[in-house]
């Protein structure tokens, strides 16, 4: 019962916050959600305890009940990248295959190390020290991007299809992979006995990654097959429920990246799924259905982000370390995009305007904080708790309300056919 009431609670308020949004903010519905959200926290941080009270301290005890960590990476991920898998076009992805198993791989190792190294030497110039170690898992957790907020802005400015899949592909891809390398960094930070050989690593990856994928593909192609001849959107919505549902189950419980089998069950069935692919009544049911679970579980996920605000002790404090971590996170982010592009420019050309776009669009998001608020308690837990809500923030709400201004769909236009016309004419 006590779940129930949780759940039907954030609902309510998701749904009012929501509803305020589109009477007064106007802005894409995740963000206006999560300031609505930033704001009451704000007000009640400073005013709640004199004035509401109970309210305050009962809607504190409902924030810090839910293990945010377990209910994103072990439940709402999973539905989200599942959504996102089965919009994404595969001949698309094929063509940009590269560019996104690149960005997703070396670019997020890239990250990880530039924001290291970068928060280490740092951070001492506002008086706040952590050891490189930490400073590591803190590069690990806040490198993988979540572009939900961005990629229906990037729509609405009508950028090009190439570019649209490249921050697609990458936000689905480096999800994993960033977990297994926050995973590692971590088991290092908190003492545990690693070893770390070439060898182990890659074996460790290739279980967790290659194994996930592996394992979404199957999922993929056995519900598909089960679902085959059966005409009942019903029944065929109850499938890909327990493709995620199962699957995540399964992926657990063998130890395999649970976001990257999503990822590839929801490719998977979004393709090579009659049901997806063939217009009709249970194509238009499932597709309806997914969108929905899609838009509520975000509402509920940036609901939450606003509102961990309230768990989070003196941020005061941590507001100029905060911001000296968003200034390192986007150098870091420009110089993983950037080597990449460097690394790839004899087969593609990225012009100075989609690497604008691919930095700016590097958005943080709810993996991030689910990460950090993941770290043992210790005493570097609540700082870095503390600065990654602020570049999730600034992340979300800055550069994802001024990633359309960005854009510019004309300029990319032009800068693409250019160079597509000089890779043509260097026979590459």
């Amino acid at each position: 019962m006590e779940l129930y009431y949780s759940f039907s609670l954030l609902i309510v308020l998701a749904t009012v916050f929501e509803y305020i949004n589109y009477r007064l903010l106007k802005l894409p519905s995740t963000i206006g959600i999560m300031v609505i959200a930033i704001f009451v926290s704000v007000l009640l941080i400073l005013f709640g305890e004199h004035f509401l009270p109970k309210t305050t301290n009962h809607l504190h005890r409902l924030i810090s009940s839910v293990d945010f960590t377990e209910v994103l990476m072990g439940a709402m991920l999973n539905f989200l990248l599942f959504a996102g898998g089965i919009h994404v076009n595969i001949k698309d992805l094929k063509q940009q295959m590269r560019p996104v198993i690149i960005f997703a791989t070396v670019g997020v190792i890239i990250s990880t190390f530039a924001v290291g190294i970068g928060s280490y030497y740092l951070l001492p110039l506002v008086g706040v020290k952590i050891p490189l170690i930490y400073c590591l898992v803190f590069g690990a957790l806040i490198s993988p991007t979540d572009p939900v907020a961005v990629l229906s802005i990037l729509k609405k400015a009508n950028v090009s299809k190439s570019l649209e899949t490249k921050v697609a592909g990458e936000s689905l891809f480096n999800d994993g992979v960033a977990v297994v390398m926050f995973t590692v960094i971590l088991q290092l930070a908190v003492g545990k006995e690693v070893d770390l050989t070439v060898e182990n690593i890659f074996m460790l990856f290739f279980k967790e990654a290659g194994g996930g994928l592996l394992l979404g593909v199957i999922l993929g192609y056995v519900a598909s097959n089960a679902m085959k001849d059966i005409d009942d959107y019903i029944l065929s919505v109850l499938v890909t429920l327990s493709v995620v549902m199962g699957g995540y189950l399964v992926a657990h419980s063998l130890h395999l990246s649970g976001p990257l089998t999503m990822v590839a069950a929801g490719l998977f069935m979004g393709n090579f799924n009659r049901k997806f692919t063939v217009q009709s009544i249970s194509r238009d049911y499932l597709i309806k259905f997914w969108e929905l679970i899609d838009e509520i579980m975000n509402a509920v996920l940036f609901l939450f982000i606003g509102f961990e605000l309230l768990l989070i002790k003196n941020l005061n404090d941590y507001l100029l370390p905060g911001a000296l971590c968003i200034i390192t996170v986007l150098l870091a982010r420009l110089v993983s995009i950037y080597i990449p592009t460097k690394l790839m420019e004899r087969r593609h050309r990225f012009n100075p305007q989609t690497i604008k776009v691919l930095v700016w669009g590097g958005i943080r998001g709810g993996v991030s904080i689910a990460l950090a608020l993941s770290i043992p308690k210790n005493d570097y837990s609540n700082i870095i708790i503390s600065i990654t809500y602020c570049v999730v923030v600034f992340s979300i709400v800055v550069q994802g309300l001024t990633i359309g201004k960005v854009a510019s769909p004309h300029k990319i236009a032009q800068e693409e056919e250019m160079a597509g016309t000089a890779v043509e004419e260097s026979g590459v």
